[in-house]
C-alpha cells in the first residue's frame, strides 16, 4: 500500500526529537537535506561559541586563554563522547587530530605492539583513508595486507572474518558502519574472534557515533577513531578523536611525538617524555576554533540519549525502505543496504543506471543526497534535524526522477 504523506507528518508530530530541529541553523526549512551523514547541520550553540572563543577568548583574552580556558579542552571533549556516547570511562578518548592522522597514529602503535606478526586484515571495501594507511603502513614495515573481500550490502560477517585472521595477523581493521551500504557490523563478536588469534582490533567509528549506541569497554575494543563532522554536528574537517582501551595505554605508544604529548610541555627540553595518559598521544597544538566548534553538538546529544536517537534512526529508515518498495523498487533502483534494522547504521543507499544522471536534478529540486560510484545514491537520516517528510517528499522527488 502507498504510504501517505500524512503518515510522515503523523510521525513528526509524534517524534519526541522533533524539538531539536529548532537548535540548528536552518536558512531553507523547505530544503531536503540528506546529507547529515557525510556533514551534519550547523548547531545554534555552535555559532554562538565560537563567536564567544574569537571575540572574548582570541580577541579580548589573548594567550592568557591557553591556560585559564583552552589547555584542558581535548581532554573534556574527549571525556564527554567517551562517557556519554562510546562506552569509555574518564582518560580513555582525547581529541585532536583529523580522522586520517588520528587513524595512522592508533594502525601503527597497534603494529607495533604486535611486531612479530607481519600480516594486517582490512576490508577491501573500507572507507578510502582507511585503506590507504595501511597500505602506507604496509609498504613502510613490509606487511602483507590480507583483504576482506566479497562483503556486499550486509558487510563483513563473523564467519568471513574467522576465514582470514589467524596467530600471523598483527591487526585488523574494520569500520562499524560500512560507508556505502550502512551495514552494521558486530563488534563485540568481532572483537572476540580479533583477540582469539591475538590480534589487535582498530575499529573506525565515523557513521556510528552519535547515531548507534556503542559501549567501547563491554565490547571489549583495544582502540578506536571517529570523526565528529557527521552526526556530531562538529563542522566541515573538525577534529576527531581516539580511544584506547586503559589497559593497553602503557603498551602503545603513537609515532607522531609533538610538544603536546610531552610531560612538562612547556619546559621545552631535549628528549621525549610522553605523558602518562591520553594527552600522550597529542602531537601539535590543537585547533581551538574547531575543537569549541564540537562541544556544543555532542552535549545535545549526549543529552537527548543514543538511545532515543537510534529509534528516531530506525524508525526513519524503515520509512525509507517501505517507499523504496513501493516506488524506488518498480522504478529499476535496487536496495544496497541492510533490511535488518539490527545491521543497519542511520543511512539507505540505493543503485541505479541512472544515479549520477539524477544526482543534478536532485539538487535543483532542493533534495540533496549523496553519490556513490558507481551508481549509488545515499540518504543520510540525521535524527536531529532530519524530518519524516523529508524522508517522504525525497524519496517522492527521486522517484519523479527515475
Amino acid at each position: 500500500m502507498t504510504i501517505d504523506r500524512a503518515v510522515a507528518e503523523k510521525l513528526d508530530a509524534e517524534d519526541p526529537l522533533a524539538h531539536l530541529r529548532d537548535e540548528f541553523v536552518i536558512e531553507d526549512d523547505a530544503l531536503i537535506y540528506l546529507d547529515g551523514n557525510s556533514l551534519g547541520r550547523l548547531p545554534e550553540a555552535s555559532r554562538d561559541r565560537v563567536r564567544q572563543v574569537l571575540e572574548d577568548d582570541w580577541g579580548g583574552h589573548l594567550i592568557r586563554s591557553w591556560p585559564d580556558r583552552w589547555l584542558e579542552l581535548p581532554q573534556r571533549i574527549g571525556d564527554l563522547i567517551g562517557t556519554r556516547l562510546l562506552g569509555a570511562a574518564i582518560g580513555e578518548v582525547i581529541m585532536g587530530d583529523s580522522t586520517t592522522v588520528a587513524l595512522y597514529k592508533a594502525i601503527s602503535a597497534a603494529l607495533d605492539a604486535r611486531a612479530e606478526r607481519r600480516v594486517v586484515v582490512i576490508e577491501a571495501d573500507n572507507f578510502p583513508t582507511d585503506r590507504y594507511i595501511v597500505e602506507s603502513l604496509a609498504q613502510q614495515r613490509d606487511l602483507e595486507i590480507r583483504w576482506v573481500t566479497e562483503s556486499g550490502s550486509e558487510g563483513v560477517t563473523l564467519e568471513r572474518l574467522d576465514e582470514v585472521i589467524d596467530p600471523s595477523v598483527a591487526v585488523v581493521v574494520l569500520s562499524h558502519v560500512d560507508y556505502r551500504s550502512a551495514a552494521l557490523l558486530d563488534m563485540a563478536a568481532m572483537t572476540r574472534a580479533i583477540h582469539d588469534v591475538g590480534a589487535l582490533g582498530v575499529w573506525d567509528l565515523c557513521h556510528s557515533v552519535g547515531v548507534v549506541p556503542i559501549d567501547l569497554s563491554r565490547d571489549g575494543v583495544d582502540v578506536a577513531v571517529g570523526c565528529t563532522y557527521k552526526y556530531l554536528n562538529g563542522g566541515p574537517g573538525a577534529p576527531s578523536f581516539t580511544y584506547v582501551d586503559r589497559a593497553l595505554q602503557p603498551s602503545l605508544q603513537q609515532p607522531i611525538w609533538g610538544w603536546w604529548g610531552r610531560q612538562d610541555m612547556f619546559e621545552m627540553g631535549p628528549g621525549y617524555d610522553p605523558q602518562p595518559d591520553m594527552r600522550s598521544w597529542l602531537s601539535g597544538t590543537p585547533g581551538v576554533l574547531s575543537l569549541a566548534a564540537v562541544e556544543p553538538g555532542v552535549a545535545m546529544i549526549a543529552d537527548a540519549g543514543v538511545a532515543a536517537i537510534r529509534a528516531k534512526s530506525v524508525a526513519l529508515t524503515e520509512l525509507a525502505l517501505r517507499l523504496y518498495d513501493d516506488w524506488l523498487a518498480p522504478a529499476g533502483a535496487v536496495l544496497a543496504s541492510p533490511r535488518n534494522p539490527d545491521r543497519r547504521g542511520s543511512h539507505l543507499t540505493v543503485t541505479h543506471p541512472d544515479a549520477q544522471h539524477a544526482m543534478p536534478h536532485l539538487v535543483a529540486a532542493g533534495v540533496i543526497p549523496d553519490f556513490r560510484r558507481p551508481d549509488g545514491i545515499r540518504m543520510g537520516f540525521a535524527p536531529l534535524t532530519t524530518r519524516f517528510v523529508d524522508v517522504h517528499d525525497g524519496l517522492a522527488e527521486l522517484r519523479a526522477i527515475l
